[in-house]
C-alpha cells in the first residue's frame, strides 16, 4: 500500500517529508519521491525521486537538496506503469507548476488520457496518477480547491489524492476517496499523512479525513469539508498510542489490525479491477477462456494471512467451478517439484507472472 506525506509550516520540508516516509516503510514501496515548493524558483515545483530504497532518495537530496518550507511525498507501490524513476511520484503537469501523489486506482484513466493526448497533451510516465495533475492543471483558475474538485469529478475510482501548486506554495489540497488520510495538528505547522506513525513524533493531535472529503492544509490548519463543498466539523482526536501501538492502528495486536482492515483491503484491491460489465480486469494476466475452460486443477501459493484465505478460496473454487485445487506455502513449493500432471506446462503468460511475489495468491497451473 502506497504512503502519503505533507508539510506545510516554517520548518524545512524535505527532511521532514524523508522522515515521514521512513515511518511508513512498513506498508510496502517500490519507489518513492518528494516535491517542494517556495525554493530557488518560485514558478516550478521541484520534484527529487528514485526507485528502490528510501536510501536512495535521501541519496539524491544530499547530492541535490530541495529548499522550501511546504511539499509533498510518497512511497508508491507500482499498480499503472513498472517500478522506475519515471514511474515514481510525485508527478507534475508539464509547466512543473503542479504537483501531485495519489493512492489507489483510477479506472477510467485511458478514457482521460486518450482525451487529454488529443488535445495536445504529452505524458512521461506510465501512470494513471499523472493524468491527474494534467487535470487539475487545466481546471486551474486562481483557485486550487475548485480545480481539484473539478479534476477528481471526472476521475473515477477509489484512491487519495493530494495536490499542490507553485501558484498557492503555502497550500495542499488533498481528497479522499475510500483511501486513508489523516491532518497532523502542529504549533504553527500542519501535517498530511496515510497514516498517524508518519508524524507521531511531532504532534498527537490528528483530524480524520473521511471518505467523500476534502481537506485544505496551510501552517494555520487544516479545513475539512465534502468533496461538493459542504464544510465538515470534526473533533480532534488525540493519540496517546507510542509509536509501536500506533503502528498496530490503536489495537493490541496486528492479527486484529489486520482482521478489522479486512473489508477496506477487499475494497482497495478490487479498485480499478471490476469493471461495470461484471468482467474482472488484471493487468498482468492474459488467460483467455479457451485456457480457463481447460483447467484441470488450481494451484493456490501464498504465505501467512494469505495461505489462509487460499484455503477459503480453495472452498470457494471446488464449489463453483468444481475443479481440483491444491493450496501450497509458497515458501515451501519455491524449493520442490510440484506434481503437475503432462502437458500442464502450456501457460498463457511466463511463470511466474509479472509482478508476482510470495505472499499474494500467486496462479494456476493446467
Amino acid at each position: 500500500m502506497c504512503g502519503i506525506m505533507g508539510y506545510v509550516g516554517p520548518r524545512p520540508a524535505a527532511p521532514l517529508l524523508l522522515e515521514g516516509l521512513r515511518r511508513l516503510e512498513y506498508r510496502g514501496y517500490d519507489s518513492a519521491g518528494i516535491a517542494v515548493a517556495g525554493g530557488d524558483r518560485a514558478d516550478v515545483i521541484a520534484v527529487r525521486k528514485a526507485e528502490g530504497k528510501i536510501d536512495r532518495l535521501a541519496d539524491l537530496l544530499e547530492r541535490d537538496p530541495l529548499e522550501g518550507t511546504a511539499g509533498i511525498g510518497h512511497t508508491r507501490w507500482a499498480t499503472h506503469g513498472s517500478p522506475s524513476d519515471r514511474n515514481a511520484h510525485p508527478h507534475t503537469d508539464p509547466s512543473g507548476s503542479f504537483a501531485v501523489v495519489h493512492n489507489g486506482i483510477i479506472e477510467n484513466y485511458l478514457t482521460l488520457k486518450e482525451r487529454l493526448q488529443g488535445d495536445g497533451h504529452e505524458f512521461s510516465s506510465e501512470t494513471d496518477t499523472e493524468i491527474l495533475a494534467h487535470l487539475v492543471a487545466d481546471h486551474y483558475q486562481g483557485d486550487l480547491v475548485a480545480a481539484v474538485r473539478a479534476a477528481v469529478d471526472e476521475a473515477e475510482g477509489a484512491y487519495a489524492l493530494v495536490v499542490m501548486t507553485a501558484h498557492e506554495p503555502g497550500r495542499i489540497v488533498a481528497v479522499r476517496r475510500i483511501s486513508p488520510l489523516v491532518v497532523g495538528l502542529g504549533n504553527g505547522e500542519t501535517f498530511l499523512a496515510s497514516d498517524i506513525p508518519a508524524v507521531l513524533s511531532h504532534t498527537r493531535d490528528f483530524l480524520v479525513v473521511e471518505d467523500g472529503e476534502l481537506v485544505v492544509i496551510d501552517a494555520a490548519g487544516a479545513a475539512i469539508a465534502t468533496i461538493d463543498g459542504h464544510p465538515v466539523q470534526r473533533p480532534v482526536l488525540h493519540v496517546d498510542w507510542d509509536a509501536e501501538q500506533a503502528e498496530k492502528g490503536g489495537y493490541a495486536h496486528f492479527m486484529l489490525k489486520e482482521i478489522h482492515e479486512q473489508p477496506v483491503v477487499v475494497t482497495e484491491t478490487l479498485a480499478g479491477r471490476m469493471l461495470e460489465d461484471g468482467s474482472v480486469w488484471l493487468e498482468d494476466v492474459h488467460f483467455d477462456d479457451g485456457f480457463a475452460k481447460e483447467l484441470d486443477q488450481v494451484w493456490i501459493t501464498a504465505c501467512g494471512t494469505a495461505y489462509h484465505a487460499g484455503l477459503v478460496g480453495r472452498e470457494v473454487i471446488q464449489r463453483l467451478l468444481r475443479v481440483p485445487v491444491a493450496v501450497e506455502y509458497a515458501h515451501e513449493m519455491r524449493y520442490a517439484d510440484p506434481l503437475v500432471r503432462p502437458g500442464s506446462e502450456r501457460q498463457p503468460t511466463p511463470w511466474p507472472p509479472p509482478g508476482w511475489h510470495a505472499g499474494s495468491v500467486a496462479g494456476c497451473w493446467r
